[in-house]
């Protein structure tokens, strides 16, 4: 640069000031601009500055498992990793803690016998060129935990795991529509996809969010190189696992019911088979099981709906046990008097009894034996004993219409009938729409004196972070609904039904096991395309046992069987009460009064010994110690005469008893209260036990019990 010779002035410097004035100005501007502007380039500039180094993770909350009754599991979380190594050097921060896989041919060489692939496998994938992290697979996918700790231990800089999770179903099609299934589906939160299990079918669905749980987060400021910034704010809320819930299902009788599930389908050929089991003491569902069903492990469904309580179905003839009924508490039933059966006219349409011909002048107690829909339509019409007014409010007082309630979607029903030919049908079960579940508690007003129970199908919900149970059920019923009278007079032309030579369910009988079976059978048409088919049924049967305390209610119903309805479902009746019958040492003879527990904590072990005895139950104590302090069955809880309450004492000397004939409930009861790992293996009752009777118990043993069906005879 050349210096004016007019002027004498040097040009340089005040060019340069005025370059480095304006770039000046242009930061001062874009200073102001950044400071003034909540955006810059579209990016919210204080969010930015806040998470360019903050670090934060989700907190995923385990979903909770499904129990049946006695604790044994339905539905868990199963979890698998896949191993991954990270192959780019930019994922090593510091060299003292390399977090790439630094030496490959020692990393392969160490992986090879864990993961069971070769040593050449490993080092081609841990060499790729570009890649910041590969998959070893395939020995490196789904591995357990077991083996992510054995790989762990190794130490190897760069490796790391990818955690997932599905559901798992360890019965397989095992009480599957009561149980339901839930899958993984993947959902878009802030803007990302993430994988989410959800309940999409029975309890998994109805209780989705209370299996979820809650996800938790991390969040905090951290370092260049990742770490936590000493005394800075953490913000955490941890993760709340899932609900634990725990069913009714008694899996030993709901493996009856899938036997005999099997055996009919080899033999039959039908549209569908349903059998549900209700407690008659307490409205728990202790089995259900249909066909065709379906594993949830691999969801090979035909038919997404609850047979027990989504379904409404015409129910035939089982109905006639509640107009029947509603006559009795009307006062205005005259069991002895007579009708003429085989066929009535009303309007323009004929009625007919099953047997065309009838049976002559017949009573109105033998015309409920056999089953007449002459004599319900007398009942109605005629005689009029009740009207259709009486009848649809008795069997909306019988919890017919609505919903009872049960832990399920379920259908609520349909009750409408206006004309003289709808009235007479809806009497013997046609043209009126129910559900199984409403047939169970309904019917539950005659094994339970009177009154109706509610049905359940949980036992008890449990966080299983405190171990506390969140809910537990309540034995629920209604006032009295039906007089005593009534329910002795209604078990008794149930009995005849069933165990008179002349009834129309005589197939159904189960004296010849020492049990006497009482019910009613049901033969319903099938409405389909605005007609009812003339040669296609549903064929049903509604009853309890024993005969004179009823323990359990059946229902069980049968669609367009072939070749022959009632053969099949008499004999599957019949088969499931005799094992359930024996199963439990129920005979007609043995029908036990039962007991409510109450807590016996800190009182005498002597005294409480004694008072068990006196009941006639079967103290069990565990310990040498004078005073209670634990106990199973909990108070409130009903237990039947010759049971076993167990006793925990404040002594510390356990010794283990001699378990052969002990239940599974009865193993899981003592073992909990121990506090000792035991190992189950088989179903029905104890036959072996890996430690002998009379040895000291300790909290480092592990005790194994083998389990055998002593009643598996022909």
């Amino acid at each position: 640069m050349k210096k004016d010779i007019k002027t004498g002035n040097w040009k340089a410097p005040k060019t340069l000031f005025m370059v480095f004035f304006f770039c000046m100005a242009i930061l001062a501007v874009a200073y102001i601009y950044i400071s003034i502007s909540p955006k810059v380039f579209g990016i919210n500039m204080q969010e930015f500055a806040l998470t360019r180094n903050t670090y934060e993770t989700v907190l995923k909350a385990k979903r909770g498992s499904i129990y049946d009754s006695d604790g044994n599991t339905l539905a868990l979380n199963v979890y698998s990793y896949t191993v991954i190594a990270y192959l780019s050097p930019s994922r090593t921060l510091d060299p003292e803690k390399p977090e790439h896989v630094v030496d490959p041919a020692k990393t392969a060489e160490a992986l090879s016998p864990v993961l069971n692939m070769t040593y050449d496998d490993l080092y081609k994938l841990l060499t790729l060129e570009d890649r910041y992290q590969v998959e070893l697979g395939p020995g490196g996918r789904g591995i357990t935990e077991l083996k992510k700790e054995e790989i762990e231990k190794l130490n190897l800089p760069g490796i790391d795991f990818i955690e997932s999770s599905k559901r798992f179903y360890p019965n397989g099609d095992f009480a599957s529509y009561i149980v339901g299934y839930a899958k993984p589906n993947e959902h878009e939160i802030n803007g990302e996809l993430e994988t989410i299990i959800d309940g999409e079918l029975g309890i998994e669905s109805k209780y989705d969010e209370m299996l979820k749980g809650s996800d938790g987060y991390l969040k905090y400021q951290q370092d260049a190189k990742g770490y936590q910034i000493p005394e800075t704010k953490e913000e955490r809320i941890d993760a709340k696992d899932g609900s634990d819930i725990y069913l009714t299902i008694n899996s030993s009788i709901q493996r009856f019911l899938e036997e005999t599930m099997d055996n009919v389908e080899a033999n039959y050929k039908y549209e569908w088979f349903q059998v549900h089991i209700m407690d008659a003491k307490t409205g728990d569902i202790v089995a259900s099981a249909s066909s065709p069903s379906y594993d949830p492990n691999i969801r090979d469904l035909v038919n997404y709906e609850n047979n027990l309580t989504a379904i409404v179905i015409e129910p035939g003839s089982v109905m006639k046990t509640f107009t029947y009924m509603c006559a009795m508490e009307k006062g205005t039933y005259q069991g002895d008097k007579t009708f003429k059966s085989g066929n009535i006219i009303v309007g323009d349409t004929y009625i007919e009894d099953w047997n065309v011909r009838g049976w002559g002048t017949i009573t109105y107690d033998y015309g409920y034996i056999q089953s007449s829909n002459v004599g319900i339509t007398n009942i109605l019409l005629y005689d009029k004993f009740i009207d259709e007014y009486d009848l649809k409010d008795c069997l909306l007082k019988y919890g017919f219409g609505n919903p009872t309630g049960v832990e399920l979607n379920e259908a609520a029903g349909k009750l409408e009938f206006y004309y003289p030919i709808e009235i007479a049908t809806a009497g013997f079960g046609q043209g009126i729409y129910v559900t199984p579940i409403q047939i169970l508690q309904a019917y539950s007003i005659i094994a339970n004196n009177g009154k109706m129970l509610k049905p359940h199908l949980i036992s008890k919900i449990v966080d299983p972070s405190t171990g506390k149970t969140t809910y537990e059920r309540k034995i629920e019923e209604s006032e009295q609904l039906v007089s005593e009278k009534t329910v002795s007079k209604m078990k008794e032309l149930m009995n005849g039904v069933v165990n008179s030579d002349s009834g129309s369910g005589a197939g159904y009988s189960t004296s010849a096991y020492g049990i006497n079976l009482i019910g009613k059978t049901g033969t319903a048409q099938i409405y389909e395309n605005g007609r009812y088919l003339s040669n296609q049924y549903i064929r049903s049967f509604a009853g309890m046992f024993p005969k004179d305390n009823p323990r359990y209610i059946i229902y069980a119903a049968l669609k367009k069987v072939y070749p022959d309805g009632n053969g099949a479902i008499g004999s599957s009746v019949k088969e499931i009460v005799r094992k359930i019958s024996k199963y439990f040492n129920i005979t007609e003879t043995s029908v036990l009064p039962s007991y409510n527990i109450p807590s016996y904590v800190s009182r005498n072990t002597e005294g409480v010994s004694k008072a068990l005895n006196e009941l006639k139950l079967k103290p069990i104590v565990i310990g040498d110690g004078e005073y209670i302090i634990s106990q199973s069955p909990n108070k409130g809880n009903k237990v039947l005469e010759g049971e076993k309450v167990f006793l925990l004492t404040n002594g510390n000397k356990y010794i283990m008893p001699n378990m052969t004939g002990w239940s599974r409930s009865d193993v899981l009861s003592y073992f909990n209260l121990v506090g000792i790992k035991v190992n189950i293996n088989g179903d029905g009752y104890v036959t072996s036990q890996s430690v002998k009777k009379n040895t000291t118990l300790t909290t480092e043993m592990e005790v194994t019990v083998e389990l055998k069906d002593k009643y598996n005879t022909p």
